[in-house]
């Protein structure tokens, strides 16, 4: 039996995002022989483009906070918001095992994580919490003991870093977001810091101050490291072997080889969604249709549900997605997450006619599903447009659009895509919309929005909207007229951050098959799985948040362990 693999391990993972990190850790200190193999050039996946936050009910971090949360709280609240076909009992693992898995990473890694002040995205519904302190944000880690391995982690997705490749925290996000006192000279102090950092910035544009998806990501890497974990670059999965009734290991091209990798105890699948396959796309989801907008990293083909159909899994909500609204700079390889920018004042966002139809400031997911159900059903959403002034302009960022950088000093390709008009029939004309309709949909929102109310879409009355609003302005954080000229737009599209349908699984993240009994020595987990979410985004984190968590439950059961 032994001679028809060419290497065994006790665990393979399959792929290097934060939950597959994790779930290799968690059973290599439960003493397995494991293996991680990854299909891109890169490791860390989409989590490592992330701002890696995640979204832990009851956690020791909030509790030191002052923050006394509850699990039956956490769990009514998710529940009453996720799908119907998705099980209590995996919504309860969720919510059971979350804040320990948090305080056995915090234990194990170099990652350290703060609970946020940050209000559930439905804070309203039963449950929710207004208050926040279920979202936890990594703090910055010193990427220098990764050494080498630096060099191939993913780089930060160009929404949650500067120009491209300055790694920066959410507080400095707001230093440079509002421009404080001293905000300059701390702006200077990290350019300074990344461009002297020789004679690494030699060879690499990587800034190896780690923050958000980079810091969590890189702190499971050198832990790993520590631990001797392989991970093998351009390794993708081929097929998985399934053998005596279950799946006894995978197929794998590595370094341009053929190879039969066993897997004593088992396989984690943990490769991502079919976010960039246009194909699956087609079959499964054609409410989010467009590959390309995707916020989701290349290599996320839909690999491991490939290999999980063909060894008979089910599969649940495949029609779903991490649902936003995203820009699109031409000649990138992703969309790009508008998070913040919608909900500050001065800018509105219009369908392909001119007019609002929807609250701009609603969590990315709300926004980005109302985004692609107008699209699906009236035609004029894709590309929607963001309109905004030149109050807003020199203010704020909108996507690619820097403030402060003249507009011919931007980026070439975002010039290609950026509007601006003397008047805003001006504006309309570049956008290629009805002139007459956008002025009035400019007028009629000014009138009100200078008294801080939005009677048509109720944008800043909920507490999620007025976190992302200007607190220096009133009455409301997120209203203010379009009234000072030239008046500019950016095309914005319905996307996502990836897919959140996939292979079904019960409460110990094992895949099921067709029949609904677990396939033996198969789990999966993050977007390799469905969801406990079902189609629903209750809050900042609920992506890695539910990785990570299934991770560390799959590896303890496949390792044998209750450390």
């Amino acid at each position: 039996m032994a001679q028809q693999w060419d290497k065994e391990v006790d665990v393979l993972v399959v792929g290097s995002g934060a939950g597959g990190l994790l779930a290799a850790l968690v059973a290599a200190h439960g003493g397995a022989d494991v293996l991680i193999v990854e299909k891109d050039r890169q490791w860390g996946g989409t989590s490592a483009t992330s701002g890696g936050g995640i979204w832990i009910p009851g956690s020791d971090q909030a509790r030191a906070a002052g923050f006394e949360d509850s699990l039956d709280d956490a769990f009514r609240y998710v529940r009453g918001l996720s799908a119907d076909n998705v099980p209590d009992a995996n919504i309860r693992a969720y919510v059971d095992n979350a804040a320990a898995m948090l305080r056995w990473m915090t234990a194990h890694t170099p990652v350290v994580y703060t609970a946020q002040p940050y209000p559930d995205y439905h804070a309203e519904n039963p449950g929710g919490s207004p208050a926040g302190y279920r979202t936890h944000l990594p703090e910055l880690l010193d990427g220098r003991p990764l050494g080498d391995d630096l060099r191939s982690q993913r780089m930060p997705s160009p929404a949650a870093s500067l120009f491209g490749y300055l790694n920066w925290t959410f507080a400095e996000t707001y230093d440079m977001l509002y421009r404080p006192k001293g905000w300059l000279w701390r702006f200077a102090v990290n350019m300074a810091r990344y461009w002297l950092d020789w004679p690494f910035r030699f060879t690499s544009r990587k800034d190896r101050r780690l923050t958000l998806g980079n810091a969590l990501t890189g702190g499971l890497r050198m832990a790993l490291n520590q631990r001797g974990v392989p991970l093998w670059l351009e390794t993708p999965l081929a097929e998985l072997v399934h053998e005596d009734g279950r799946v006894a290991g995978a197929v794998v091209t590595h370094r341009g080889k053929r190879l039969r990798l066993a897997a004593r105890k088992g396989v984690i699948l943990a490769a991502g969604g079919f976010d960039k396959s246009q194909a699956k796309r087609d079959a499964f989801s054609p409410l989010y249709p467009v590959a390309q907008v995707s916020g989701g990293v290349s290599s996320n083909t839909g690999d491991a549900l490939d290999a999980g159909l063909a060894v008979g899994a089910a599969t649940l909500n495949l029609q779903s997605a991490w649902a936003a609204p995203v820009f699109y700079v031409p000649g990138e390889d992703r969309g790009r997450l508008c998070t913040i920018e919608r909900a500050l004042p001065g800018c509105i966002m219009v369908n392909g006619s001119g007019r609002r139809y929807l609250n701009e400031a609603a969590s990315y997911h709300v926004t980005g599903q109302a985004m692609a159900r107008r699209q699906a059903e009236h035609g004029d959403a894709a590309p929607s447009w963001m309109v905004f002034d030149y109050r807003y302009r020199h203010l704020f960022p909108m996507g690619p659009v820097y403030p402060l950088i003249p507009d011919w000093a931007q980026n070439g390709m975002v010039k290609t895509v950026l509007k601006k008009g003397r008047t805003i029939e001006q504006l309309a004309e570049q956008m290629g919309v009805d002139p007459g309709a956008l002025a009035e949909t400019v007028t009629r929102f000014n009138a009100y929005a200078a008294q801080g109310e939005d009677p048509d879409f109720h944008r800043g009355e909920a507490a999620y909207d007025r976190m992302y609003g200007d607190p220096r302005h009133g009455p409301n954080p997120c209203l203010r007229p379009l009234d000072v000229a030239p008046f500019y737009a950016l095309p914005i599209h319905p996307g996502d951050i990836g897919m959140n349908g996939g292979l079904a699984t019960d409460d110990k993240a094992r895949v099921l098959g067709t029949d609904g009994k677990p396939i033996p020595g198969l789990h999966a987990i993050g977007n390799s799985a469905a969801s406990a979410m079902g189609e629903s985004y209750p809050g900042a984190g609920v992506t890695i948040g539910p990785a990570l968590t299934f991770g560390y439950i799959a590896a303890r059961e496949l390792a044998g362990t209750n450390d």
